[in-house]
């Protein structure tokens, strides 16, 4: 009878800790250990890796964009302008502190809402702190007869026009 009650016996009690049960609960807390080491190993390898959605982009089909506009999409920060040579696209972020800027038909100008930066519709500076133009990125034509604009790539201004 006085050999249940050992068993019965919770763990804190000294009397109660025999050898047997002290190999038992440091097994138990080494087995533990090491899986929570094992488990912050295995994340420390595995690769840290920020999946963002692709920089190439639709704009749609040409015919949206008619002859003289300056088009924003503000999801992408980007501008298809069709001019009558072609089309080109513009980053619509301002390169003075990052803003999203704004086309202004009555005047003409892309105008950052901020600190009053304006831009042709080429990019080029007319007014205003941003340090340089407008980049212009890459666009093409897809085998759908989509424009396609890819974000992470500026191309020299003026350099290539598609044609549609």
């Amino acid at each position: 009878m006085a050999e249940d009650q050992d068993k019965n016996a919770p763990i804190d009690d000294p009397a109660s800790l025999d050898r047997r049960k002290f190999v038992k609960v440091g097994s138990a807390s080494l087995a533990m250990a090491g899986i929570g080491a094992g488990v912050f190993g295995f994340r420390y390898l595995a690769p840290n890796v920020l999946y963002e959605p692709s920089p190439v982009v639709s704009m749609g089909k040409p015919e949206h964009f008619p002859v003289g506009s300056v088009t924003l999409d503000p999801r992408f920060g980007i501008y298809v302008v069709h001019e009558p040579d072609g089309f080109y696209a513009l980053s619509a972020i301002c390169t003075h502190l990052g803003c999203l800027t704004s086309w202004k038909p009555e005047t003409g100008v892309i105008a950052c809402p901020c600190h009053g930066t304006n831009f042709q519709p080429d990019g080029k500076v007319v007014a205003g702190p941003a340090p340089k133009p407008l980049p212009w990125l890459k666009l093409w034509l897809n085998e759908d007869g989509n424009l396609m604009v890819d974000r992470a790539t500026n191309i020299d201004a003026h350099s290539e026009l598609v044609q549609a």
